[in-house]
C-alpha cells in the first residue's frame, strides 16, 4: 500500500466523501493549493496532469496546513470543517479511517 502523504490524503476523502481538503503546500520554494475530493487530487495553482495516476502532491512537497471544507465545495463561499491542520494534527483522522 502507498503510504505517500498525497495517497493517504486521497484515501481519506474516499472514506469521507462529503468533505474536501484544500492543502496548501510548498515544493521547491513555490506555494501550490491542491483540492483532493473523492480520492482524486488537483492543483488550483498548476496544471494538473491528465492522467490520474500520475501524483498532485509530491513527495517533496512541504504540506504547510490543510483545511476540511464540507461538500458541495463553493470556492466563493467555503464552509469550513476545520482550518490550518498540520500534516501531524491531520494523523489522527487518517488513523480514525484506517488510512
Amino acid at each position: 500500500m502507498d503510504r505517500s502523504p498525497g495517497k493517504r490524503l486521497e484515501q481519506y476523502t474516499l472514506k469521507r466523501v462529503h468533505e474536501v481538503l484544500l492543502v496548501t503546500v510548498e515544493v521547491a520554494g513555490e506555494p501550490d493549493q491542491i483540492a483532493i475530493f473523492k480520492g482524486f487530487s488537483s492543483s488550483l495553482m498548476r496544471p494538473t496532469a491528465f492522467d490520474p495516476g500520475q501524483p498532485v502532491l509530491l513527495e517533496q512537497a512541504k504540506i504547510l496546513t490543510i483545511d476540511r471544507l464540507a461538500t458541495p465545495y463553493n470556492p466563493q463561499s467555503p464552509r469550513y470543517i476545520q482550518r490550518g491542520l498540520t500534516w501531524e494534527t491531520m494523523q489522527p483522522l487518517l488513523l480514525e479511517v484506517g488510512v
